[in-house]
């Protein structure tokens, strides 16, 4: 092979590497939005086959009507990454509570199942 035809085999490498490494970060990594969630916890549990996560529900106040004649309530499924977090929200099971969550584009396997990664408790009533 002549140099030239190595240089621009290797910049086209190079440039595609980046472009996936940019399309991951962006992802699974970039917090696309953040904001707070209010309402009873109703459970959390820690599961999984290989990554074991913890994995969580809310039940907002409200109703909804998803289709005509059926009612259904708000949830908010997420996931926590922070063990000590976990251990406080397992406690507070069935009290009203304000949680702060990230929301991200992608889901990875070890983070949980859900593209909302709760990160803080606000409030607990």
């Amino acid at each position: 092979m002549n140099s030239k035809l190595k240089k621009a085999l290797g910049i086209g490498t190079l440039t595609v590497v980046i472009v996936f490494a940019i399309w991951i970060f962006f992802r699974f990594y970039f917090v696309f939005g953040e904001g707070v969630k209010s309402g009873d916890l109703n459970y959390l549990v820690r599961k999984g086959y290989i990554f074991k996560t913890y994995e969580g529900k809310m039940i907002q106040t409200g109703f909804r009507s998803q289709s005509a004649g059926t009612i259904q309530s708000y949830e908010f499924v997420f996931s926590v990454e922070d063990k000590t977090l976990a251990d406080s929200l397992m406690r507070c099971s069935g009290k009203q509570m304000e949680l702060h969550y990230k929301e991200y584009l992608g889901v990875l396997p070890w983070r949980g199942v859900s593209k909302y990664i709760v990160d803080s408790i606000l409030l607990t009533k």
